[in-house]
């Protein structure tokens, strides 16, 4: 984990050199306490689209948990019947 004080937010292209190799976001802070998070977009995206699924396999336990859910041999069935396969 990196952590910087805020003053060395004005080197830029260092900031960005450091996101980029270290693939982890740097932590900025202002007088001791923690106040910026700094990261790559890529790191950004890769961390959103996990959220994402995390978020969809809750919903799915969720979903079984309150039966909601289907058996897969009965839906097949009636997809089946429903276009003349």
């Amino acid at each position: 984990m990196q952590i910087i004080p805020m003053r060395d937010l004005k080197n830029t292209v260092e900031i960005e050199r450091r996101c980029a190799e270290s693939n982890e976001p740097i932590f900025v802070t202002k007088n001791g306490y923690g106040r910026l998070v700094v990261m790559d977009i890529d790191y950004y995206e890769k961390v959103m689209r996990k959220i994402g699924e995390a978020s969809l396999v809750n919903q799915g336990i969720a979903d079984y948990e309150d039966g909601r859910v289907v058996d897969g041999l009965s839906s097949l069935s009636k997809l089946r019947e429903k276009h003349g396969i």
